[in-house]
Parts: structure tokens; sequence; C-alpha cells
């Protein structure tokens, strides 16, 4: 089987360059640290909450601080890394004044389920960035977007902007690549959604989900989104964080550069779709570090479904005036 390190020689001076192919390796890294600590959390005393809020207003789990921690550190052993920006700080932390790449990322998206053991993972991305005031840019300027999930086993999938490869990590700590170029089937009868948010959901997003029990679709939803992402790459489906139009300041729930954006990115490059309602999620163009979006994303003639849903609402709603 092949591993994770023959894979970034094979990439090497082709997608990857050099400096590129040491920032993976440090992240890869980073996960398999991640990935023990989380195995031994509850013996070590790791479990609960700090008195801490982030950025966010999120009270801190140790393991979040701990894992935040982990990827700065593979951030500071990548010499080409400018800049790290994370869900649990502030602004974003210049690291080598040199670099050319800044690495984004969620260090323990899913935190609280931390203490039921359910599947939670790190979600990140890279992007070239010199200067701070490249940070703020679409989707599409990422190099290379993964997430590992850490659950019955420690899972890395990564894209470095072409295909989307899967790799499982050993006894040994080494990850084998375990798929090669995996995609998500074009249609697939579930959905995960929080169902206990029904009341705020728009029109486009009910109609849809309606549609959906009544020709037989399953619901299945972890409430961690690097859980419910792997099943759908996986098994297909569709995954729904819409806006809340009881609160449409927010913008949405999930944040884009870290969360959305990554993910985008990995599904697009599996064949699947990902869009906000009628734009996609990768063409939105950033206003701050932590700019929350709705989310919607998984196999396409779902997602396409939605999407139309979403146009059918504006056609009628320009009819209407």
């Amino acid at each position: 089987m092949t591993t994770f390190e023959t894979y970034l020689e094979t990439r090497n001076g082709t997608v990857l360059d050099d400096d590129l192919v040491v920032v993976l390796r440090n992240i890869a890294e980073a996960t398999r640290e991640i990935s023990d600590k989380l195995r031994t959390s509850s013996l070590d005393g790791l479990t609960g909450a700090t008195e801490i809020t982030n950025v966010q207003g999120e009270a801190q789990k140790p393991l979040d601080i701990l894992s935040n921690e982990i990827m700065l550190e593979a951030c500071r052993k990548s010499p080409s890394v400018s800049f790290a920006v994370s869900e649990e700080l502030d602004s974003e932390i210049a690291i080598h004044g040199d670099g050319k790449y800044a690495v984004i990322f969620d260090p323990l998206d899913g935190s609280s389920n931390l203490d039921v053991n359910v599947t939670v993972g790190t979600i990140f991305s890279v992007i070239r960035a010199s200067t701070s005031g490249e940070i703020l840019k679409n989707g599409r300027g990422q190099l290379i977007a993964g997430y590992a999930a850490y659950g019955p086993q420690t899972t890395l999938v990564l894209t470095v902007g072409k295909g989307v490869q899967i790799f499982t990590l050993n006894a040994e700590g080494v990850y084998l690549m375990t798929s090669a170029d995996a995609k998500i089937v074009p249609e697939a009868k579930e959905f995960a959604i929080n169902a206990a948010r029904r009341s705020s959901w728009d029109d486009a997003v009910a109609s849809y989900i309606e549609e959906a029990i009544d020709t037989g679709h399953n619901m299945r939803w972890v409430g961690s989104m690097v859980a419910d992402t792997h099943r759908i790459f996986n098994r297909g489906g569709v995954f729904l964080y819409p806006a809340d139009r009881n609160k449409p300041a927010s913008g949405g729930r999930l944040r884009l550069l870290y969360e959305a954006n990554p993910i985008g990115l990995l599904v697009e490059a599996a064949g699947g779709a990902a869009i906000i309602g009628t734009s996609t999620i990768l063409d939105i163009e950033p206003t701050s570090l932590h700019q929350r979006v709705p989310v919607i994303f998984g196999s396409k003639n779902e997602v396409d479904k939605i999407s139309a849903a979403y146009r059918e609402r504006i056609v009628e709603a320009a009819a209407a005036e």
C-alpha cells in the first residue's frame, strides 16, 4: 500500500513544491499527535471544559487548546509558513517573516462531542500568502485542503487541488492510502441536518427536506461536521447547515475560511457540490477571518436540487414584486 510519505515524494516537483511537502508532512505529523492525545484524553484528565472562551464565544476544551498548540507547532516547524489562522485565535499569528504560505485550520472540529466519544476532526487548508492582507481570499485560492477524522480509525482526507486521496493510520503510526481518487456518488438517499432547527429553515431547505422524506430518504445527523462529511465521502448524501432565517445578521453557523472552504474544495475535487444557497462556497469573497456562512454540500445531484429550489424562490419573489 502507498504510504503518505511515498505519495508526497511522487507529487513533489509537480503539484507540490518542496516547501509544500514540508508543510503537509508537518500537518500530518500533527494529526498523528492529536490522535494519540485523544485516545487517552479521559485517562489524562483532558475532558470537560475550561473557563476560557475563544473568539467565537465558545468555552474551550483542554483538547481544543492542546490541539491548537500542536497545529501551531507544525507551522513553526515549516519555514515556508508565513501565518497561521485558527478558530481558537482572535487574529492571524505571524510565524516566519519570509514565509509564503498561510495555514488555516480548525484544530478540533466537533469538540463538544468529545465527552461522549463521537468522531471529531482537524480541518485545514493552505493558501499562498506572504502578507496578512493576502489571507482573505476565496476558496479557489486554496492549494491544499484536508481533514483528519479521529474515530474508530484515524483517517486523513486530502486534496492538492485535483482528486481526493484517503489515508488511514496503522498501528505503527504510518498513514497508508486506502482510497485513491475518492469520489462522492452523485445521488444517495440520505441527508444530514439538525431537525430541531426546523422552524428556522428557509423555504428552499424546508421544501427539499419534505420532498426527501416523502421519497424515502433517511436522516443521518452526528452533529460533528467532520463525521458527517466522512460519511458522505463513503456513502454519499447531502449535509445542510442553512442560515437561520430568524437571525439573518449571523450569516450562518459554520466558519468560511477554516470549515466551509476546505470541505468545499474536497467535495468539489471528489465530484460533489458545495453551496450556500444561490452561490458556490468556493466563490465567496471573505470579509473577515471568522466569517460565518450557511453550508450545503454533498452528492451533486442532491445539491443541484437544493440550488434549483433557491432559484425558484428568487423567480417567485421577483414575480411577486
